[in-house]
């Protein structure tokens, strides 16, 4: 790494990573040195379509590279846990797409590996790092809407999936929530913290995956969220905050804004617009820049997608698995045995839709 250059490795080959990777290659700072997937003429197709000079058709030669800084890991979240630790362990930095893993358990251990080598780690909440949320963040926090009283969000495709999809597969983290509602639930950390209190219903699939749920998340302060996801229904993709003075309104695609309403009583609406200058409302660049500033600062985690609100956000949704009924194999529980604050039987140990998805149809979102 120089102050001129970043040098990035990319792990997996589906449509997440072709896309994080396009707008990579467009950023002067950024340079994409390897690309690894388990299938070598994958990684060398990979490699010959954006220029990428080291193809290993296996994670263990990118984690051993030397010569990249950082990696980016777009595997499916199923095996999240395995590709991070490996680079992680081998003194790779990471950035990890999201959900961040299957469980908060699996993400506590990563947490703790990167902690234990000094190296960075960020889950790829691209939401975080868009200018136009990092916007509304700051004015919810300098009162613009009074104290905040509910959250509310949601996110759902129309399908329909087969049950051979990766959406619906148990064995890959299958089903709503995970791919999904992490949005939702993400919006909700970002503006409350993590929820004292979880109520959840589901509609559960023959596979045993959720295809759609929905939940409400009470805290301490007396604010409440709602959060929906689905497979099976496209909804608005639209978020909305509520306080004591005013809301502000999300129409469409919130976790990638393109533009937002404020309004408080007495006033004219107010609309804050993505400014196209940063890049476009929907570009992975934000986060990708984000995390070089990082790494040249010497940092080890961002404060934009802090390490421990990445622990928060899958302990409230392994307490929502808990609670509608959603076990991933091998787990004896939701989150098999990770849990969250607010108890209730989900323990206390301490995860786009994302995805090497070879077909594509996905990505981006």
């Amino acid at each position: 790494m120089t102050a001129d250059s970043v040098r990035w490795g990319i792990l997996a080959t589906g449509g997440i990573a072709a896309a994080f990777t396009a707008d990579l290659v467009d950023l002067p700072d950024a340079e994409v040195v390897a690309v690894a997937s388990r299938s070598e003429a994958s990684a060398e197709a990979f490699a010959e379509r954006f220029g990428i000079e080291r193809a290993y058709g296996g994670w263990e030669g990118l984690a051993r590279d030397e010569g990249v800084d950082v990696v980016y890991v777009a595997t499916p979240h199923a095996a999240h846990r395995a590709a991070a630790g490996l680079c992680l362990a081998a003194g790779r930095n990471v950035l990890l797409e999201k959900p961040f893993t299957l469980n908060a358990r699996e993400a506590g251990e990563l947490v703790a590996l990167a902690r234990e080598h000094g190296r960075f780690l960020m889950e790829a909440m691209w939401m975080y790092c868009s200018p136009l949320m990092r916007r509304l963040k700051a004015l919810v926090e300098d009162g613009a809407v009074g104290e905040v009283r509910s959250v509310q969000a949601d996110f759902g495709l129309a399908g329909p999936f087969p049950p051979s999809h990766r959406l619906r597969d148990p064995l890959q983290g299958g089903g709503a929530l995970l791919d999904l509602g992490v949005y939702p639930v993400s919006f909700a950390q970002l503006l409350l913290g993590e929820p004292a209190g979880i109520a959840a219903s589901a509609v559960l699939s023959e596979e045993g995956v959720d295809l759609q749920t929905g939940a409400v998340l009470s805290y301490e302060s007396g604010a409440l969220a709602s959060v929906h996801c689905s497979i099976v229904g496209g909804t608005p993709t639209a978020a909305s905050v509520t306080g004591s003075l005013g809301r502000i309104d999300i129409p469409h695609g919130f976790f990638h804004p393109e533009r937002f309403v404020l309004h408080r009583a007495g006033r004219e609406p107010e609309e804050f617009v993505h400014d196209q200058a940063n890049g476009a409302h929907n570009s992975f660049k934000h986060e990708a820049r984000e995390v070089m500033r990082a790494l040249r600062a010497g940092e080890t985690e961002s404060p934009l997608v802090p390490l421990d609100g990445t622990l928060a956000v899958m302990r409230t949704l392994d307490a929502i698995r808990d609670r509608v009924g959603v076990r991933y194999p091998g787990e004896a529980t939701a989150g098999d045995g990770a849990g969250d604050r607010a108890g209730d039987g989900a323990g206390e140990d301490a995860g786009a839709v994302s995805g090497e998805d070879p077909t594509g149809d996905l990505m981006p979102v």
